[in-house]
């Protein structure tokens, strides 16, 4: 499994001791070091199966300064990948990627569940 964190951010932690804590075999990435590349993202997006709004972190600063919230509906899909792929700021962390789920945000029950 891929897991993609930011190592400052409490529920990537959370995310982290739960992985750890499961005994699961995975690489983790800083994801504001080595963002994710609009083919990566891509491909996570269409594994997913969500809507490509939920790889925003829009919680985050710089999703507000930005002004997303009010732009993102007229972007296209190349145009958002390449915004998220610019700046791992942007990205909704953490992510686990594994051969058959990307799960965005840390729901402890749903990585349960694949962990099994």
């Amino acid at each position: 499994m891929l897991f993609l964190w930011y190592p400052k951010c409490t529920t990537c932690q959370r995310a982290k001791k739960f992985l750890d804590s499961r005994g699961a075999s995975y690489e983790a990435r800083h994801i504001k070091e080595e963002n994710p590349t609009v083919d990566e993202l891509r491909a996570w997006w269409k594994q997913s199966g969500l809507p490509l709004k939920k790889f925003f972190n829009t919680s985050g600063m710089q999703y507000r300064a930005l002004g997303l919230k009010d732009r993102l509906a007229g972007m296209s899909e190349e145009e958002q990948l390449a915004l998220l792929a610019g700046d791992g700021m942007l990205v909704k962390r953490p992510i686990l990627v594994g051969d058959d789920f990307v799960f965005t945000g840390f729901r402890q029950a749903e990585w349960e569940d694949a962990l099994k």
